[in-house]
This record gives C-alpha cells, sequence and structure tokens, in this order.
C-alpha cells in the first residue's frame, strides 16, 4: 500500500434494521467482554468437544447475515425469521470504496440520508460496518455531534480536560492549547461556570474549540456549521481552512455547497447509501444541485397543489435563457376554490449554490391579496434589467395564506447567458466576477 494513504475504504456497508437502536459499547461493556472472553473460549471448546461443532457452525452470526437470537413467542423457523428480518432493513452504506491521500481535504455531499454521517461514524470508530473495511493511518480528530462528552454540572474550565481526553488529547497539549482554546470560544468570562448555565451558543462554540484545536492528521467534520450565528460559522470555516493549509486531511461533510467550494479540492457524492460521482468539488457540487433541481423540476408537468384550496397553475419567466443585464418577464397563475386571504406572496431567486439573490413581493398596495374562489389570479412582473453574471438561478415560491404558510424551493430554473458581442476586452470567467454584471463604461 502506498504510504501517502490517510484514508481508505474498500466495499464499506452498514445495514440499519428499522425500529431497532444500534447499541453502543461503554468502557464497562468492554472490560465485561474482556474477562468473559477467556470462558466464552472455554464453553466453545467444550461444545465441540460433545459433537455439537456442527450444529453450532450452522447457526453461527459469522454464517448468516446477522445474528439471530432466541425468539419471545418460542421455537421458530430460522430461515423465515432471516427473511422477515431483512424485509425490515435498510442499508445506510452499500458497498463505499474510495482512497484519500495524505493533505487531502474532500468534501463529503448528498441529500439527507444519503450516508454521509454514517460514513464519519465508521471512520471515527463510532459504529462497526456490517460489510467491507477501512483503513486510517494517522491520529483522527472528529467533530460529530458538537458537544459530546460535556458534563452539564461541571464548568466549563473542567470540560475541556475532560471532552479534550475524551477526544485523545493529553493534558500537557490541553494545558498548551487552553487559552487558545477558550479564547477561540469567547467564553473567557465564564470559564469557571458550570456549562447547564450556558447557552446553547456558548456550549457550540466551546465544544467546537476544544475538537479544532486538536493536534491530528487527519479531521472529519459533519455538518457542525448548521449551528451558531453567521459569525461564529464564518470563524469555523477559517478554522479548518487553517487546518487544511497545515497539509492535514480534511473530510468535510456539509450542506453548504459554497463551503464545499471554498475548502474542498474535491469531494465524493453519496445517493441511497452509493458513490454516484467523485471528482473535483466544483463539478461534483454543480451535478448535485442539478440532480437536485430536476426532481422538483419534473413535478412542474401539472398543477402544483400549494394548500388545501390554493394551486399554482402557471409560472414562467421568458426569455429563459436570457441575456445578462437585459429585461424580462415573470408570470404566475393561481387558483383556489374558496375565497381566501393571501397574506405574502413572493418570488426568491437563487443562484446555483443556493444563496439569496432577490425577491420579488407580489403584495398588493394595501399589503395583501385576496382570492374570490371562482376565478385565477394572474400576475405578470416586468424586470427593466436582470443583471446577473451567466450561469444557472432557481426561482422558489414563498406563500402565506389562509390555509398554508409554505417555501415551495427550485420551482423553475433560469438560464442567464452572457453578451460576449458587447464587449471590448476578454472578460474574466464567471466565477471570478461575482454575482452581479454592472453596467459601466471606463475613461481612461
Amino acid at each position: 500500500m502506498s504510504s501517502d494513504i490517510a484514508i481508505r475504504c474498500e466495499g464499506l456497508s452498514k445495514r440499519y434494521r428499522i425500529g431497532e437502536q444500534e447499541r453502543y459499547k461503554a468502557l464497562r461493556d468492554v472490560i465485561a467482554d474482556t474477562v468473559a472472553a477467556p470462558f466464552r473460549r472455554l464453553r466453545s471448546a467444550f461444545a465441540k468437544g460433545n459433537g455439537n461443532a456442527d450444529a453450532a457452525s450452522s447457526l453461527s452470526p459469522s454464517s448468516l447475515p446477522f445474528a439471530l437470537g432466541p425468539s419471545p413467542l418460542g421455537p421458530s423457523n430460522p430461515q423465515s425469521e432471516i427473511r422477515n428480518r431483512q424485509s425490515n432493513c435498510i442499508w445506510a452504506l452499500d458497498d463505499v470504496s474510495f482512497e484519500i491521500k495524505h493533505g487531502d481535504v474532500v468534501g463529503i455531499i448528498g441529500r439527507n440520508g444519503a450516508g454521509k454521517s454514517t460514513l464519519l461514524k465508521i471512520l471515527s470508530r463510532i459504529t462497526k460496518p456490517t460489510k467491507g473495511h477501512a483503513e486510517i493511518h494517522g491520529r483522527v480528530g472528529s467533530l460529530l455531534e458538537v458537544g459530546t462528552g460535556f458534563h452539564p454540572e461541571l464548568t466549563g474550565r473542567e470540560n475541556i480536560y475532560l471532552n479534550g481526553a475524551i477526544l485523545g488529547m493529553r493534558k500537557g497539549e490541553i494545558d498548551r492549547k487552553f487559552d487558545e482554546i477558550v479564547a477561540f470560544a469567547e467564553v473567557e468570562k465564564f470559564i469557571d461556570t458550570p456549562v447547564k448555565r450556558y447557552s446553547s451558543g456558548m456550549h457550540v462554540r466551546l465544544a467546537f474549540a476544544v475538537a479544532a484545536h486538536m493536534e491530528t492528521e487527519i479531521l472529519l467534520v459533519d455538518e457542525v456549521l448548521a449551528v451558531g450565528d453567521a459569525e461564529f460559522q464564518k470563524k469555523c470555516l477559517g478554522k479548518i481552512g487553517d487546518v487544511a493549509r497545515r497539509g492535514r486531511t480534511v473530510l468535510f461533510v456539509s450542506h453548504d455547497m459554497s463551503a464545499i467550494r471554498l475548502l474542498c479540492a474535491c469531494a465524493i457524492r453519496l445517493g441511497s447509501g452509493r458513490i454516484v460521482g467523485q471528482g473535483p468539488a466544483k463539478e461534483q457540487v454543480e451535478d448535485y444541485l442539478k440532480v437536485a433541481k430536476n426532481i422538483t423540476a419534473i413535478k412542474r408537468r401539472e398543477p402544483l397543489r400549494l394548500g388545501s384550496n390554493l394551486q399554482l397553475n402557471n409560472f414562467e419567466v421568458t426569455p429563459n435563457a436570457t441575456i445578462s443585464g437585459a429585461p424580462l418577464q415573470f408570470m404566475m397563475e393561481l387558483e383556489s376554490a374558496v375565497p381566501m386571504r393571501i397574506n405574502e406572496l413572493a418570488v426568491l431567486i437563487h443562484d446555483s449554490l443556493g444563496r439569496r439573490i432577490s425577491i420579488l413581493d407580489l403584495r398588493s398596495a394595501d399589503g395583501c391579496l385576496r382570492t374570490n374562489g371562482t376565478g385565477s389570479l394572474i400576475f405578470e412582473v416586468d424586470v427593466a434589467s436582470f443583471p446577473m453574471v451567466e450561469g444557472e438561478y432557481y426561482l422558489t415560491l414563498w406563500v402565506d395564506s389562509d390555509d398554508v404558510t409554505a417555501e415551495f424551493r427550485d420551482l423553475l430554473s433560469l438560464t442567464v447567458i452572457d453578451d460576449a458581442e458587447r464587449r471590448e476586452l476578454v472578460t474574466y470567467p464567471p466565477h471570478a466576477r461575482g454575482s452581479v454584471e454592472l453596467d459601466y463604461r471606463v475613461r481612461v
């Protein structure tokens, strides 16, 4: 095996039984298993000596898809029980194989339930794979469920040492990093206060600070940026970026596609427990977003029911594709089965990374709309200029009415193209130009 490989997974699979909670081993379980191991070996040898080897091996856990336990209803057909249990199982991971080299920063992306968190739990040795194996070469630090291991009755100072020890840090290492951890978490005034008095934000900041300051070769990060305020998230991104620049291996799970593109050189895309894409982060993010959009685009073949009495009959933009900076028009038709009040109605425009670009407020002057239950409401919106850099944009509808309050994401895609003929110079590529295409002239 090459010495520059940090993580290697081969045929990694994990099966869960629906309705069953996986039991994780505590320290007492490990000690009990160690003490009981000699007696189990003695009992096994005794059973073989009595001629029961064939019977025992026929029902051994290794020869079946999973170990069978005694039925509370008495004796049953083992093969029938296997079939019944298999029908209640799902594969969170299914034959996942990849290699990551030392110093690589790799994003793991995919929809909810794709297997991202399960993969990191296996790599962190929190759970065991059902099949396959993973090799990890280097000390691992995990940022999975931030705050795991914190004791509410202990102070922030005591929890830093406790949590650091759980994560594998030595006391001397924690001593050296202590002031830096406290400063990063911004809890200096409350460091000797029990963490049960902390706000949720303070708790998260301290937990992240401890884990992020571990001196590890490999860092596993699972959606920690989904918590905390915007300033803290920016700080977290900066810290993860620092870790990556120091040549450490980072495996980063996030639904924030901007963060994936910013931090990661390459990405692995999961779908239904399998790898469906692998390569440069920019390409994988674009492919992931296209798949996500296509799922909702299929629904546009027929009227979309928004609520029990309200439906969207038509929603379009013309022209599509449109030239950057040119005018365009939105048209939308709503129909309600009964008279109702619509308190808020807006079209939200997002870019390909899910960032909101603009909003079109469709309310009337008095702040609301009313339907009579017999006809349709048709909206025509003239936009004088759509000055966006070329690319794909997506339209979302926000509705707050008598029978529904919801956001309907990505109902329509809008393609913006560049008018190269109006330029005197060859321009920078789209990703370097930001979002807005300003109309300007240069005088020298």
